[in-house]
C-alpha cells in the first residue's frame, strides 16, 4: 500500500511511463483510460491512479501475466474490459457494503 502511494504521486509523464514499463500500454492506451475514469465520476487524480492500477492489475491477472509484457485489448476490447472490471468492482462493493 505504501508503494502504490508513491506510485500515484508521481508526475503524469513519470506515471504514464511506468504503466507502460510495467503492463506495455502506450501513451493513447493509458489516456484512454484515464479519461474514461474521469467520465465515470472520478474526478480525483490520485483516486484515478489507483484506479487505473487496480483495472491494469486485474487485466494482468485475466491475462495471465507473469512478467512485463504488452497488454492487448483489439479493436473495441479496451472499453469492454473497462467495463467488465467497473461492473465487477462495483458487484462487489454492493455485496460487501450492504
Amino acid at each position: 500500500m505504501q508503494y502504490e502511494n508513491q506510485l500515484v504521486n508521481y508526475t503524469d509523464h513519470s506515471f504514464q511511463k511506468l504503466c507502460e514499463k510495467k503492463y506495455g500500454i502506450n501513451r493513447g492506451v493509458y489516456n484512454t483510460i484515464d479519461s474514461w475514469f474521469y467520465e465515470k465520476g472520478i474526478k480525483n487524480i490520485i483516486s484515478r491512479r489507483k484506479e487505473i492500477l487496480s483495472f491494469l492489475s486485474f487485466i494482468a491477472y485475466r491475462f495471465s501475466l507473469n512478467q512485463p509484457s504488452k497488454l492487448r485489448f483489439g479493436s473495441g476490447g479496451l472499453v469492454n474490459k473497462l467495463e467488465e472490471f467497473w461492473n465487477e468492482v462495483s458487484s462487489y462493493y454492493r455485496v460487501n457494503n450492504g
